[in-house]
């Protein structure tokens, strides 16, 4: 191909003969095809060589990144041979099998695989890096959990009962062994695959199961035997670096897995002792997927104002609210990476970290050895703060020394767990803070939920009855103007119909009326009712604004919202 390839882009004055010749040099030195040594040398681009290659052999071209390939012809061909001719099959029509190939004079490939699979085989043409994107994503994919166990001998493997001593060396010869590694591993890169944000490995008494959180909802993903149970909890521990020979206390670590080149995964690790063995939950936390520019996190724009204007107050205190999992944080580090400039010290408390900000002083909680959010705080006052972040006010002390620095020149932000943003005050007042405190030192308090977006994919105009929209809480003015949507279900979305989420948001901001009313100890619905008079927007009232933008659908905002 070499020579019949050097011709022809000379021919077709694509390139000089000096440029051939080191292009011919830098193949002998690295290997490989020579079209790729003439890419690698910037001499031509990929998608000039696929169309004078197409041309050259009168074999059609192919976009392989805007082709979507049924799950069914990738299983025909052993994967063996495809990392093997770097080819990719794409389509199967009849008796014909259709394959990608980036050099179309390779017959050998041709008859390897009409002699394994029996198909007849059509060649197109596609560029080399979109086969190798293709056989990553497709065959890396399709290796099955049932694929991964076909290598173990299952009657060697033993349950060990839970009252038994465990023979550390014994489990750590098991978890060295290349059939639990690759489960393990099959694991953590399909979650990854799959946008997962959690994965939970969970022993029952005759089962064992994995399941995943996409989009804040779970889904079952494997059942491996249950005898493999210890093997691939030791492994997670190993990796994780815990201690295998501890399991009856929790523990916690970290994984950081390298993806590609300039891409890292972290899994933070919790491992529980339950009744029939240790239930881990990894949380995947991907920088790079990290949302800080606080336009495209779901604020409206009243709502977005009112935040900014609070965190830019030179000092108080902006409270962030909600259940596990509903982004606190991912605000939280929005609102800092908006303050973070050279002028301006900021220090933070976390419990864990979940990602590394550069500019700011991360502080990492540990309260085994005293280093709790209260020691923290104490010690940051001494540092000559500007703004202070503390992961989550738990106690009376926390909250004391966060509102009094609030008080003293310091912008502290903060999160709590309460239902919405007025029952936020009278959870503080139970902590044993004063209400005088909570009145002058709070700036703003922010609810939100995670709900779930529809898939740009698959979405459909569907009809809602008018009482549903009334129910939910809609105006009867705004249901005749308003196009409901749904996700059919696609490739993209895994057939759930919804892709990435959405936060909705309830700011209420800490006016006169509002501390007027804390002051005087008022009930969290006087609260409320007095906030939505001064024009904020409640979770449900959020959730509903997505409707009409067409970005959530109904019944999500029934299943993150409860009804004003």
């Amino acid at each position: 191909m070499s020579k019949r390839l050097g011709d022809l882009l000379i021919r077709e004055n694509v390139l000089a003969p000096r440029d051939l010749e080191r292009a011919k040099e830098d193949q002998r030195k690295n290997g490989g095809r020579l079209g790729e040594a003439l890419v690698r040398l910037g001499l031509i681009q990929e998608e000039e060589l696929t169309r004078l290659l197409s041309k050259q052999y009168g074999v059609p071209s192919v976009d392989l990144s805007n082709f979507e390939i049924d799950p069914e012809v990738v299983k025909v061909v052993p994967e063996e041979l495809v990392q093997k001719y770097r080819i990719m099959p794409i389509n199967r029509v009849g008796s014909t099998l259709i394959v990608a190939v980036e050099d179309p004079s390779n017959m050998f490939a041709v008859d390897d695989i009409k002699f394994l699979t029996g198909y007849n085989v059509e060649m197109v043409l596609a560029s080399p890096s979109a086969i190798k994107e293709a056989i990553d994503r497709h065959y890396d994919a399709s290796a099955t959990m049932l694929d991964v166990m076909s290598n173990f001998d299952l009657d060697e493997l033993e349950v060990v009962n839970e009252q038994d001593d465990v023979n550390v060396a014994d489990l750590e010869k098991a978890v060295d062994e290349a059939p639990v590694v690759k489960l393990v591993n099959l694991i953590l890169s399909d979650a990854i695959k799959k946008g997962a944000s959690d994965i939970h490995i969970e022993p029952y008494e005759k089962s064992f199961r994995v399941r995943y959180r996409i989009d804040g909802v779970m889904y079952e993903e494997m059942r491996p035997p249950l005898k493999l149970k210890n093997a691939i909890t030791s492994r997670v521990k190993i990796m994780a670096s815990l201690d295998i020979a501890e399991r009856r206390l929790p523990q916690d670590g970290r994984i950081k897995l390298k993806i590609s080149r300039d891409k890292d995964m972290d899994f933070r690790v919790s491992v529980l002792p339950t009744l029939f063995g240790e239930k881990i939950v990894m949380r995947l936390l991907d920088k790079s997927n990290l949302q800080l520019d606080m336009t495209k996190l779901g604020f409206e724009e009243k709502a977005l104002a009112h935040f900014k204007e609070a965190i830019y107050k030179p000092y108080g205190m902006v409270l962030v609210t909600g259940p596990t999992g509903s982004g606190k944080t991912t605000t939280l580090y929005s609102a800092l990476s908006e303050l973070n400039t050279v002028e301006t010290n900021i220090s933070t408390a976390e419990d864990p970290v979940e990602f590394n900000l550069a500019g700011i002083n991360q502080v990492q909680i540990h309260d085994d050895i005293g280093l709790n959010f209260a020691a923290a705080l104490r010690s940051f006052l001494r540092q000559d703060p500007d703004i202070i972040m503390v992961g989550e006010i738990r106690d009376f002390e926390t909250a004391e020394i966060g509102i009094k620095a609030a008080l003293t020149g310091h912008l502290v932000l903060s999160t709590l767990h309460t239902n919405d943003a007025p029952s936020t005050v009278n959870r503080l007042l139970n902590m044993g803070v004063e209400p005088f405190l909570v009145a002058s030192a709070t700036n703003l308090i922010l609810a939100q939920r995670l709900a779930r977006k529809i898939c740009p994919n698959c979405k459909e105009e569907v009809a809602v009855p008018a009482q549903a929209l009334l129910d939910v809480g809609m105006n009867e003015e705004d249901i005749g103007t308003t196009t409901c949507y749904r996700g059919t279900g696609c490739a993209n979305c895994a057939d759930t119909g919804f892709k990435g989420r959405v936060a909705l948001y309830e700011v209420m901001p800490i006016g006169d009326e509002l501390k007027e009313l804390i002051l005087n100890g008022a009930s969290a619905m006087e609260l409320k009712e007095t906030a939505i008079q001064c024009g904020m927007q409640t979770l449900r009232m959020a959730g509903i604004e997505k409707i009409k933008e067409g970005v959530t659908t109904l019944e999500e905002v029934v299943r993150v919202t409860v009804k004003d």
